[in-house]
């Protein structure tokens, strides 16, 4: 769509601000059925949805050529969910709205309340606002709705999620019956749908989601480790990609924390942001990461909601996403105005069938594998390093008379190696990871130290989907012994039986003890010695499936003794 049908104001702006064409958001709510009507639009974070309701609400607010009216009533309400959306709603508007004169007041959370209310005092075309801070003035008298001719609901469905429908029902209610209503959603969840039907009259539908995927520019990938090296996952993705900035989501303040401090150690430039944080640390983080002293930010859900990142290329979710709308939610941040990013979620042996269910339902296509080697990382670094050296540099007298008195000491091939080896050692190291297909599930005969075990018993089988990529750190974990020291794992439908070597029995189980209170993932599950070594899985599950079809037995009848006589020794029959 071309700009002719646009204000020449408007058009003007775009040109000025480099727009060859609209985005699809944009065009849509520019065709002239939209003109006038309320909208319900479906659009991801970072779409182009700003300039878009900006465009949508030319018609009430700018007359007869193009000029806007005396500041007064405010004339247009735009409501965001945080305090850093809404700011950046104001500059996007600013610009759009330049050449008409347009005065726009913000009034959100963290601000001055009573600059904020002066400057609505001396009269305004536009607010934008968080609902709180808006509900607050409004409240007070400072903030009067009577002429507000368009009202915008912008990330509809978080402000929900964040508690915020009171307040939004509040300021709707507030505003004249006749002004048009504009909401905008990333998903459209039975909430917003509810919204929609009490506030808005014959709403013009319009989504440009696509139906495959929750946006077209983030290519997912679903990485498969063990519970235990989810951190060392994390810092080879970073090293992998060395992306210009990554955003990592955790669950909760205490693990954004923890990672934070470990990738700190680690030597990565990282900030952090959880609920933890007051609005002045928020702020500082922020400001790193735009002015590129911090490339990766470990964030909760709910803090990083508002945030823009034009440099944001990768996206990891550290701990699962509760739902796929949360995963789009968070993906979102990358992947904007037609540039390329990447989502990936970390996803422990145990949990891959949820995953799967969860990216089935969505209707995302994903690329499932396995973290970045150590090996891979270091060609990744390799790649990169021969394409920096390779760029064309500036050089001034004092660095090619540097090169020369190194070249006079040494030759051009060893300084050249020295140069890599320094550019290397300013990168954190890559991690080991574990790798599951070296776990000893079954082995023929004891291998050495392995002559004389103890065998024990977890009380998880197949039927909890256990997997011996991720038994093998559980147990390494609870019972602090390396994977050296386990032999022969064998996974039956309820239960699982493995060996270690008696010499350190005593000290695997009074440590499996210790680790039994922690709450870590895997604390639940109990362990106990057998006396001697299980039956081969083979005959005990033929023996169990085998059906009882020879009728009752007769009186006085006893099962044969076990061969070798005596009674016999090992686990009882699985439980199930």
């Amino acid at each position: 769509m071309t700009f002719e049908t646009l204000s020449p104001l408007l058009a003007q702006a775009l040109t000025a601000k480099g727009y060859e064409a609209l985005t699809p958001v944009q065009a849509e709510v520019s065709q002239p059925e939209a003109v006038g009507r309320d909208l319900l639009v479906s659009a991801q974070t970072g779409s182009g949805k700003t300039v878009a309701f900006g465009l949508a609400m030319a018609g009430e607010l700018l007359g007869e050529g193009d000029r806007l009216p005396m500041p007064e009533k405010p004339l247009a309400l735009v409501i965001a969910p945080t305090r850093e959306l809404a700011l950046q709603v104001s500059r996007e508007l600013e610009w759009l709205y330049g050449a008409a004169r347009a005065r726009i007041a913000t009034c959100v959370g963290g601000m001055d309340a009573a600059k904020e209310r002066r400057n609505l005092s001396h009269g305004t075309h536009i607010v934008v606002g968080t609902p709180g801070r808006l509900r607050d003035h409004l409240e007070r008298g400072a903030l009067d709705l009577s002429a507000v001719r368009t009202v915008v609901l912008d990330e509809a469905d978080e402000m929900l999620d964040m508690g915020f429908r009171e307040d939004l029902e509040g300021i709707l209610d507030s505003a004249p019956d006749g002004r048009r209503t504009l909401l905008f959603s990333a998903t459209m969840p039975k909430p917003i749908v509810a919204l929609a039907k009490r506030y808005q009259k014959d709403a013009l539908r319009i989504s440009t989601m696509s139906e495959e995927r929750g946006h077209g520019d983030i290519s997912y990938q679903a990485l498969t480790v063990a519970p235990s090296d989810i951190e060392n996952a994390v810092v080879n993705l970073l090293r992998f990609h060395e992306a210009e900035t990554a955003m990592l989501f955790c669950a909760t303040r205490d693990n954004v924390r923890h990672l934070h401090s470990s990738l700190t150690e680690r030597g990565f430039a990282v900030v952090a942001l959880s609920g933890e944080h007051s609005q002045n640390e928020r702020n500082h983080a922020l400001q790193a990461l735009r002015d590129k002293r911090a490339r990766v930010c470990v964030a909760t859900d709910v803090a990083a909601r508002g945030i823009d990142l034009p440099s944001l290329s990768l996206v990891v979710h550290v701990e699962l996403p509760r739902d796929a709308e949360t995963m789009q939610h968070r993906s979102g941040r990358t992947g904007r105005a037609g540039k390329k990013g990447t989502a990936v979620l970390i996803v422990p042996y145990p949990r891959r069938r949820r995953v799967e269910s969860m990216l089935r339902g969505a209707k995302i296509p994903v690329e499932w594998g396995t973290p970045p080697s150590k090996e891979a990382i270091l060609e990744q670094d390799n790649v990169r390093l021969r394409a920096s050296l390779m760029e064309k540099a500036e050089l001034d007298e004092a660095d090619w008379a540097l090169g020369a008195e190194l070249l006079a000491e040494k030759s051009a091939k060893e300084i050249a190696a020295m140069l890599v080896r320094s550019a290397r050692a300013a990168l954190p190291s890559p991690e080991e990871l574990l790798d599951g297909s070296e776990a000893p599930v079954r082995r023929e005969g004891p291998r050495p130290g392995f002559e004389d075990t103890q065998w024990f018993r977890m009380d998880i089988g197949r039927r909890q989907n256990a997997d011996p990529r991720w038994l093998l750190p559980l147990i390494c974990r609870r019972g602090h012994v390396s994977r050296q020291d386990i032999g022969a794992i064998r996974i039956t439908t309820n239960e699982t039986m493995f060996e270690i070597p008696k010499a350190i029995a005593s000290r695997f189980i009074t440590s499996v003890k210790r680790t039994g209170e922690a709450s870590d993932e895997g604390a639940d599950v109990t362990f106990e010695a057998v006396d001697g070594a299980p039956r081969e899985e083979a005959r005990a599950n033929k023996r169990q499936s085998r059906p009882n079809d020879r009728g009752p037995r007769p009186a006085g009848y006893a099962p044969r003794p076990f061969k070798g006589g005596g009674a016999r020794k090992g686990p009882p029959r699985g439980r199930g």
